[in-house]
């Protein structure tokens, strides 16, 4: 991954830009669960903000459980577009849970996070890895060939210990904690934006 190539603005969303995030989102649901997979929001109603390529990940809690969360580490799309597909993969595609049903999504909240750009770490070895990530603020992606595992900044409200959470990191990508002493393994944090529905 070339963190040069990563141009996504960060800067945090309006009210109404948040407010139309999450409705994207939730239409994109609704439309998907009655069998619409053609369904695409209107992108000239949008505000400029959303139409800018952005990486998101879409969190999907159903009754208070989590019920998915999938998404994107590199701008691609724009925002609305990657939040609307990252939302409908959330829904129906992430192996750990069945998909979602159109009865549950009444009680399914939506949380949609906006990622920085990506920033490479240097370090030596673990410990020295766990003092250069932020406790609550720095998410954490690790990249080894094909393995890829990322946490969220807000996994740190479960998981407080620095190596801890790097372990859990490496469990995502399907490795062990020596993955980190592994040449080839590439490291990065970033931080989110977090919208969720009222």
């Amino acid at each position: 991954m070339d963190a040069a190539t990563m141009t996504a603005t960060s800067d945090e969303l309006t009210e109404e830009e948040a407010k139309a995030l999450l409705q994207v989102a939730r239409e994109a649901l609704e439309a998907a669960l009655k069998g619409n997979g053609a369904w695409h929001p209107d992108l000239k109603a949008l505000p400029p903000r959303l139409l800018e390529p952005g990486a998101s990940f879409v969190t999907l809690t159903t009754r208070g459980a989590l019920h998915g969360c999938i998404g994107s580490v590199a701008p691609s799309l724009p925002l609305a577009l990657d939040v609307a597909k990252n939302a409908v993969s959330a829904a129906l595609n992430d192996p750990r849970f069945p998909p979602l049903t159109f009865k549950e999504l009444a009680d399914t909240r939506i949380e949609v996070s906006v990622l920085s750009p990506m920033r490479p770490v240097n370090y030596r070895d673990l410990d020295d890895l766990a003092t250069k990530v932020r406790p609550g603020l720095d998410g954490v992606l690790v990249e080894r060939g094909w393995q890829r595992g990322l946490l969220l900044p807000q996994v740190w409200e479960k998981l407080p210990d620095p190596h801890e959470f790097l372990a859990h990191v490496a469990l995502k990508a399907h490795a062990g904690i020596d993955i980190y002493q592994d040449p080839e393994t590439k490291v990065y944090v970033f931080q989110v934006h977090r919208y969720e529905e009222e």
